[in-house]
């Protein structure tokens, strides 16, 4: 059993003396604003956008080495803020806990805007039972757990096992799908797994605030509860309603530049959630909703608001990370913050975690080895680290001590479960081949005729060399307008025979989109009979 003295502890480490350094970089914010040093000039704006650069570069290219080697990036941008931060050559001194506390808060929600902008409606109802149950009654049991666990096992007082519990509950998407990326898993599984980390954010962040605030304290448990399902409810139906009202606006105005309607789609999910603070009800779960709906709804220019929020998505990723990173000193962990953290990740991971699953699934059941995959798949990233920024903020006792733990916890565990998620998706027996990649589709909108076009590129081993244009029997309305053969384009009949190195212009009813592309893989996989195969009659001439 290991105990410390957790008061004496803490101020000792939240009264601890900083390394001075020779001109280090310091941010700090003031009455007039933040600023970067003493004052903010046209030359210190061209080193930070020198320096802003080459960092975002950098992380950039080490985002793709890091999912090579099945690791979040996550872990490479915190490296780049540790770098960053006083051990490295700038010594920048980032100790601001109100700012990063704000800053967070604005990446999470433009992380949970991009969430629900991409993701389809049909793709998550199926699992939403079980998302909303581990969300919600999994956190319940997570914290629970994690709580009792922490205070009998480490001596952390009530209030700081609690807030740990948490802090620490939440799974992340950014952390969880950079992942599983490369695995391939039946889409009830990845649906799971998305669904639940869309939706716990903003139970967790309330229960966090609430008890950084000292709100159990003053109201007890009902009061709280209460509190809690106010803001949940509240903030769903505030989204629900923008949501509806911003589409419906969408659909109707005219922007003089396509540009722009992917900027007036993220600035209505973001009055969800400004309008959702203004009546102190949750702004996660109304931006969440807001843009779930909004994503969802037949939009002009929708391909291209996708693309823009997932571009907007990353830039908030790197940033969060890389300044939650320049918050965490390096000679600040010492042996005691990894020992509880490998300790609070084992009762995460091998206790709360299971437990929750389990009971969650009751809503929904799964076979035994898909929620233990979904159990091992709840990674953590950047929502507890930024949760653990609000007791920084409230000056709670402590709240470094917890800070410190959570930040180690989160990487030590991203580093150990990141790379098993393959091997245990095949251990488990739940991840399906890896279909051969034998034909390559890109698409771009024809936004006036509310169509796409597809570009399929005919690899060499694909079942479709030889099949002729009229075999395809795509979805009705779409049909193949182009081939392109040797360099060469022509306008194809019926007879056309296709083959291999052939690329294809397809135009598609965007409605029969989803079709038109699993036509052409089934084709491409099983050859001209794929029609027979699947049991669907051909459709008539």
């Amino acid at each position: 059993m290991v105990r410390s003295n957790i008061a004496v502890h803490a101020g000792r480490r939240e009264s601890r003396h900083r390394c001075c350094r020779s001109a280090p970089v310091k941010i700090h914010s003031t009455a007039e604003g933040t600023r970067f040093g003493v004052s903010f000039d046209v030359h210190q704006l061209d080193v930070f956008l020198l320096v802003g650069s080459l960092v975002l570069i950098g992380a950039i290219l080490s985002a793709r080495l890091a999912l090579g080697a099945g690791l979040p990036s996550l872990l490479i941008f915190l490296l780049i803020g540790l770098l960053l931060g006083e051990a490295g050559p700038l010594a920048i001194n980032f100790d601001d806990a109100q700012l990063a506390h704000a800053l967070g808060f604005g990446a999470l929600a433009l992380i949970l805007a991009e969430g629900g902008l991409t993701t389809e409606w049909h793709e998550m109802r199926p699992t939403l039972r079980l998302g909303v149950a581990l969300s919600t009654v999994g956190v319940a049991i997570s914290v629970a757990i994690v709580a009792v666990g922490t205070h009998y096992l480490l001596g952390l007082p009530w209030p700081l096992a609690i807030l740990l519990g948490a802090i620490c509950s939440p799974t992340d998407a950014a952390a969880v799908f950079s992942v599983l990326r490369t695995v391939p898993l039946p889409r009830r599984l990845t649906s799971s797994l998305e669904t639940e980390s869309g939706l716990n954010d903003a139970p967790t962040v309330v229960l966090v605030t609430v008890i950084s605030s000292g709100a159990f304290e003053e109201d007890g448990v009902l009061g709280v509860a209460s509190l809690i399902l106010y803001e949940l409810a509240a903030g769903v139906v505030l989204g629900a309603v923008i949501g509806v009202a911003g589409a419906w606006v969408m659909r109707r105005i005219a922007l003089p530049a396509s540009g722009l309607y992917p900027i007036a789609v993220l600035s209505l999910s973001f009055v969800a959630y400004g309008a959702s603070a203004a009546v102190h009800a949750s702004g996660f779960a109304a931006i969440y909703v807001a843009a779930l709906i909004l994503g969802n709804s037949e939009l002009p220019h929708r391909v291209a608001t996708r693309s823009f929020a997932e571009g907007i998505a990353w830039l908030a990723q790197i940033g969060l990370f890389v300044m939650l990173g320049l918050l965490m000193p390096v000679d600040r962990i010492q042996s005691i913050e990894i020992t509880f953290a490998v300790v609070t990740g084992l009762l995460l991971t091998f206790v709360a975690r299971p437990v929750s699953v389990w009971v969650s699934s009751r809503v929904q059941p799964m076979p035994v080895r898909e929620l233990a995959f979904i159990s091992w798949a709840g990674l953590r990233g950047a929502v507890p680290i930024v949760l653990a920024t609000i007791p920084l903020a409230a000056d709670v006792e402590g709240a470094y001590r917890v800070f410190d733990i959570v930040f180690v916890m989160v990487v030590i565990y991203t580093v150990v479960t990141g790379p098993t998620l393959p091997w245990v998706a095949r251990l488990l027996g739940v991840s399906r081949p890896a279909e051969p990649r034998y034909l390559e589709v890109e698409a771009a909108p024809l936004e006036r005729v509310a169509a796409d076009l597809l570009q399929v590129a005919i690899a060499p081993g694909s079942r479709m060399h030889g099949v002729e244009v009229g075999e395809l029997r795509l979805p009705h309305g779409a049909s193949v307008s182009l081939v392109i053969r040797g360099g060469e384009a022509l306008v194809p009949e019926r007879r056309t025979v296709l083959r291999h190195g052939d690329d294809l212009v397809v135009v598609t009813p965007r409605k029969s989109r989803e079709q038109t592309e699993e036509r052409l893989r089934r084709v491409s996989t099983t050859g001209r009979l794929a029609h027979w195969l699947d049991g669907v009659a051909p459709q008539p001439d």
